[in-house]
């Protein structure tokens, strides 16, 4: 099959979820009766930032356990710096890993909203990359047009002509009897584009002038194309210059950089020090991901800036409502929180009762002291290195343990 089909992602995960992103967006558009993308993107987003909210608050109170981590975290860090030995890696990991499970989390801990975020971008990408591909109401606008094109003489070679040039772009090769071809040229359109249909096909122009007013309704969102890239519409506005569509060009990059800003800048972060290398990421990710927001959205159609400008915003609202509800809580508080849900994990693992008891009553004031004993410590090592010696071929691990045979060989000539 060709058309429309070519151009729905066939990503694994990434596919479905454009799917469901595209039918959440019809049912906005009918069901809520929300005629207009921008609108439409908007909604969704609260949407689905508001069914995130479990996840933003398990991140923020990792963040506040990372703050009582990182003493303890840095002391290992230090205490292990410049040593590669496969033995003392081994240590530092085991001892790294003892202070995750004192505080009842673990390395990834403030990684799950990040990874729930990711697909979803990517989801919206594809959607608003060929909306018409997933929203049927929004490919309903287009159809009686390339019905009507198709039964035009000669239709076949003025679409060709149209497709392979800007700003459509279609590569050659496309069967253009099929109308769902149509409406991918179609989708590319812009102004002198619809210009160029009406002089090449005037039995259309009713129709594609039809077409053209509802399309305008559907994509435009306080004057910005939200199926245009802002870089499209500032080269069109900067001949003739344009003021107006300069600003509006520049204006959802520039605000989904700041939003950006706002909302890392809110997020608890742990005080940066040279010891503290987390901590100096974080720091300089801090002023990087809006940058990289202001770049992403200049080249990505409008609609995706959208959706990275209201997120920011819905997450700075959250961010702002979860921080003075952990406010409420003291260090203390959470700390035991986090040692109840981590003892009941391990009892269903199987762990032991006297084991459980023990960490679940370490209280914050005892946190810098080490949980694990000398015996415990020597049988994780002991498991560690068990398990190194079947690593995998290419492995980390396998190397090391080249590394360890060879310096065994040297040392016994």
């Amino acid at each position: 099959m060709y058309g429309l089909v070519l151009t729905a992602s066939s990503t694994p995960i990434i596919s479905q979820i454009a799917w469901i992103i595209g039918k959440l967006m019809n049912w906005i558009y009918v069901s809520l009766g929300v005629h207009n993308i921008g609108w439409c993107i908007v909604i969704l987003t609260i949407i689905v930032y508001t069914l995130m909210i479990p996840l933003v608050i398990k991140q923020q109170k990792f963040s506040k356990m990372s703050a009582l981590m990182n003493p303890e975290i840095q002391k290992i860090q230090k205490k292990y710096q410049g040593k590669k030995d496969q033995a003392s890696m081994e240590k530092q990991q085991v001892e790294m890993q003892g202070i995750y499970e004192k505080y009842g989390t673990s390395p990834m801990g403030g990684c799950s909203t990040m990874l729930v975020q990711m697909p979803i971008l990517f989801g919206m990408y594809e959607v608003i990359r060929n909306v018409p591909a997933y929203v049927d109401s929004v490919k309903n606008i287009y159809q009686p047009l390339a019905d009507q094109i198709v039964s035009t003489n000669g239709f076949q070679k003025i679409m060709e002509a149209i497709g392979t040039v800007n700003p459509v772009n279609i590569s050659a090769g496309r069967d253009y009897t099929l109308t769902n071809t149509i409406i991918d040229v179609l989708y590319k359109f812009q102004n002198d584009t619809w210009t160029t249909l009406a002089d090449k096909m005037p039995s259309v122009t009713s129709l594609a002038e039809s077409a053209k007013v509802q399309l305008d309704s559907v994509s435009h969102f306080f004057g910005i194309n939200v199926f245009e890239t802002p870089w499209s519409m500032l080269k069109q506005s900067m001949s003739p210059l344009e003021i107006g569509g300069i600003i509006l060009a520049i204006s959802v990059p520039v605000l989904a950089g700041l939003s950006q800003f706002i909302s890392v800048k809110l997020q608890p972060q742990a005080a940066s020090s040279p010891e503290n290398q987390m901590a100096n990421q974080m720091k300089t990710m801090t002023y990087m991901m809006p940058l990289m927001s202001v770049y992403m959205c200049f080249i990505l159609p409008a609609g995706l800036g959208i959706y990275w400008c209201i997120s920011a915003v819905v997450r700075v609202v959250q961010q702002l409502g979860i921080n003075k509800y952990l406010s409420t809580k003291s260090d203390e508080e959470m700390f035991e929180e986090n040692m109840k849900k981590a003892a009941k994990k391990r009892e269903k693992k199987g762990a032991k009762a006297s084991e459980i008891n023990k960490m679940a009553t370490t209280s914050t004031k005892n946190a810098g002291k080490s949980t694990i004993s000398n015996k415990e410590r020597d049988e994780k090592l002991a498991k560690a290195s068990e398990a190194n010696k079947n690593a995998k071929s290419g492995s980390l691990a396998s190397r090391a343990n080249m590394v360890n045979r060879y310096n065994s060989g040297k040392d016994n000539n």
